[in-house]
């Protein structure tokens, strides 16, 4: 009997299978056992062909090539990954190989990277499905005790199949179609046009607005104040002489007291968080990025094992959980600063859950993101993991805890003929809240309830004298820009932008892109120009705001992305056949391009963008790819100056960040003269890994930067790793 392959995400990720698999043997890009191979890519290995590789017609950007609709869609290498490609080719059709486990993450597009590698190494085996939540050894154990048949997980391919295909047609159609119009480069996507939409349309509702005075009376009692109010209990008075006029009526008056309200309210502990409410509530308290967010949760799930998979879109747990819960929080009640919290809520008995926690119903794929059932080491983490971790397990917590409890007190006086009413809130019950406020303190927040005031004790028939009545000035203000975190919320809940409530009722659960995709569209958008950030806020550019007028409403629509993405969710339950959802695509494909032939022409983007050439700009050298054009800069990238004649030499200056290299023009001149540039100082993205590579363009075509033959020179926290070179 052979041998079985596994194959993970990332080497991270097959190194902990292979020792939980006695697979301790180094390879050539891999890992091997006495029954196993451990072996893994570098997220994709494999990615869609692009338009000149199904002929000839296609290397010139015309109209007369459009639409591009291949009759079957081809897969082609990653060319800076093939070695580690050629590893797995060799191993899947190995005579030794018996059958193959796809490890790769446990999700849609976990999925399509396996297939796509399957696909094109041309492999024949049978394989089956490791799908677990958690990255702990225990987890591990249990997934390979329960692995399913491949066939399983057929829809989910199908479904991220579909995605990846209609991407490509929309993308590489409308960028082609739109660009050629009007002559600048517009990058557009099936997901990334509409997002940009919403940033646009709220920034004309901000240039639209007009700021307007309005004044309101607050009256000062002896320890507490109110304020004057109409008959619909409204404070806003738009004429200041009138203002005035009841401020000196009732300045220094009796008023009596003619009603007193009190209200109890509860608010029940929120849900537990999906990645897209993680990476909302990181935004709002550190500031951080929802890329950062989603990079941070994935080393605590990947390399720390301290929470479960974070690409998930469930806030809930299923039934079978409840034992592993009871053993988290009882590992949490071993550490401080859960301690208090955790071992109150266990005093030896079993954990109660609600209907907010557990339920079947609404686990999709994943459950929601809860901590491992493993000790967490909170002085091993950086402070940006421990500020995520100290989230997720907070909301763990609290969601086991009461409401919180407050009372509304309402005071109603009069005074003549005028109405005032003051408001008093007193805390009955912290519950939930007291446990998130108190082990996730942050800097400068001020709690729920610190700026509303205790009322004395009132009782209707008393008179208490207004020591002042104040005249405040205030002015109407705008509607607030996009943060990462309103962005993120709107995204996810697109379906109320519609207007026809029919729609709007089936996009309910619809949304622009993904929780794993959302982070990626918002960077997209920031690295091709068409928005900013400015503090906290996402603007719009000049280039975006003009992108959005040149392009059909059913482009910038999140009703047209939202009801793709309930077909891509209606395909893996089955419901949808990819063909039907891929006709669609295809239709609309050819509705873009007639669309772009027909527009007009009177929208004229901005010089520096049109020319793509910074005032007073030199060529840096000759294109390497048509071999006739300068490269030139602009603010964003290095690119052709041919670029009007097909040349998709295009250098984009962050595209290298996540390596630690800031691109400059003196190492695009180096390159351009001396086409490679050896031993330069890289950090992976993936281990935080350091070591040195050869920089070089890429052969694809487009200019792409690549970095080859990585050599570590530093490895983490001096940890021994798999092999010298494994090809990430």
């Amino acid at each position: 009997m052979g041998r079985i392959l596994v194959v993970a995400e990332k080497p991270s990720v097959a190194r902990d299978i292979a020792k939980t698999l006695g697979a301790g043997q180094k390879g050539d890009g891999c890992l091997l056992g006495e029954k196993y191979v451990v072996s893994w890519a570098i997220g994709h290995l494999v990615t869609l062909a692009e338009p000149e590789e199904y002929g000839e017609k296609f290397k010139k950007w015309s109209f007369a090539s459009l639409p591009i609709i291949p009759e079957e869609m081809e897969l082609k290498a990653i060319k800076n990954t093939r070695s580690q490609l050629k590893v797995l080719h060799k191993w899947m059709n190995d005579k030794e190989i018996a059958s193959i486990i796809c490890a790769t993450d446990s999700g849609r597009e976990g999925e399509l990277i396996f297939r796509y590698i399957y696909e094109i190494t041309k492999c024949k085996k049978p394989f089956q499905r490791l799908w677990i939540s958690s990255m702990t050894e225990q987890a591990i154990k249990e997934g390979f005790a329960n692995l399913k048949d491949s066939t399983a997980y057929d829809l989910l391919y199908h479904s991220a199949k579909c995605r990846s295909e209609a991407d490509w047609l929309v993308g590489m159609n409308a960028t082609r179609a739109y660009t050629l119009r009007y002559q600048v480069l517009l990058s557009i996507g099936r997901v990334q046009t509409p997002t940009l939409a919403l940033i646009v349309d709220k920034q004309k509702e901000i240039n639209a607005f007009v700021s307007k005075d309005y004044y309101e009376i607050q009256t000062v009692f002896d320890g507490f104040h109110g304020f004057w109010i109409d008959d619909e209990e409204q404070t806003k008075i738009e004429n200041e002489a009138v203002a005035k006029e009841i401020s000196e009526k009732i300045n220094e008056q009796e008023a009596l007291v003619s009603k007193v309200e009190k209200e109890e309210k509860r608010i029940p502990a929120p849900l537990l968080y999906d990645l897209t409410e993680l990476q909302r509530e990181c935004n709002r308290k550190f500031g951080y990025s929802a890329k950062k967010t989603l990079d941070i949760a994935q080393n605590l799930y990947e390399k720390r094992k301290m929470i479960t998979y974070p690409r998930t879109d469930s806030r809930y747990l299923s039934d079978d959980m409840k034992g592993k819960v009871q053993n988290t929080m009882k590992r949490l009640g071993e550490t401080q600063p859960f301690e208090e919290f955790a071992t109150s809520l266990l005093n030896g008995e079993k954990l109660s859950f609600s209907k907010r926690i557990i339920d079947n119903s609404k686990v999709t794929d994943h459950h929601a993101i809860i901590p491992t059932d493993v000790r967490p080491r909170l002085d091993s983490l950086a402070e940006e993991e421990k500020n995520v971790f100290l989230l997720v397990a907070a909301r763990f917590i609290s969601a086991f805890y009461p409401h919180y409890r407050y009372e509304v007190t309402k005071a109603y006086f009069t005074c003549g003929d005028e109405r005032l009413l003051s408001k008093g809130t007193v805390v009955l019950e912290e519950g939930w809240q007291g446990v998130e406020r108190r082990i996730v303190p942050v800097k400068g927040k001020k709690e729920r309830g610190s700026e509303e005031q205790k009322l004395p004790p009132l009782t209707a028939g008393e008179l208490h004298k207004i020591m002042e009545a104040k005249v405040l000035k205030k002015k109407t203000t705008p509607p607030k820009a996009y943060t990462e975190s309103s962005l993120l919320s709107a995204m996810e809940n697109a379906g109320r932008f519609v207007e026809d409530e029919t729609l709007k009722e089936q996009m309910k659960d619809s949304g622009l892109g993904t929780p794993a995709t959302r982070a990626a569209i918002i960077e997209r958008l920031l690295s091709v120009g068409y928005i900013t950030r400015k503090g906290k806020n996402l603007i719009p550019t000049e280039k975006g705001m003009q992108l959005i007028q040149v392009v059909p409403e059913e482009l910038r629509s999140p009703q047209t992305t939202g009801k793709w993405e309930k077909g891509l969710s209606s395909i893996a339950k089955g419901n949808m056949e990819e063909d039907r959802f891929m006709a669609s695509i295809k239709r609309y494909v050819s509705f873009l391009v007639e669309d772009a032939i027909k527009r007009k022409t009177d929208i004229v983007f901005p010089e520096e963008v049109k020319k793509g050439m910074k005032k007073g700009g030199k060529s840096l050298g000759k294109c390497p790819i048509c071999k006739e054009g300068d490269i030139l800069e602009n603010s964003k990238a290095y690119f052709c100056g041919k670029w009007k004649s097909g040349c998709k030499f295009t250098v984009w200056k962050d595209s290298l960040t996540p390596y630690g290299i800031e691109l400059n023009s003196k190492t695009i001149q180096k390159l351009l003269k001396d086409e490679k540039i050896p031993d330069v100082a890289v950090t992976l993205p993936q281990t935080g890994e350091k070591g040195k590579s050869t920089m070089l363009f890429s052969a694809d075509g487009k200019g792409r930067i690549e970095l080859m033959d990585f050599t570590r020179t530093e490895i983490i926290k001096g940890e021994e790793s798999s092999q010298a070179n494994e090809g990430e």
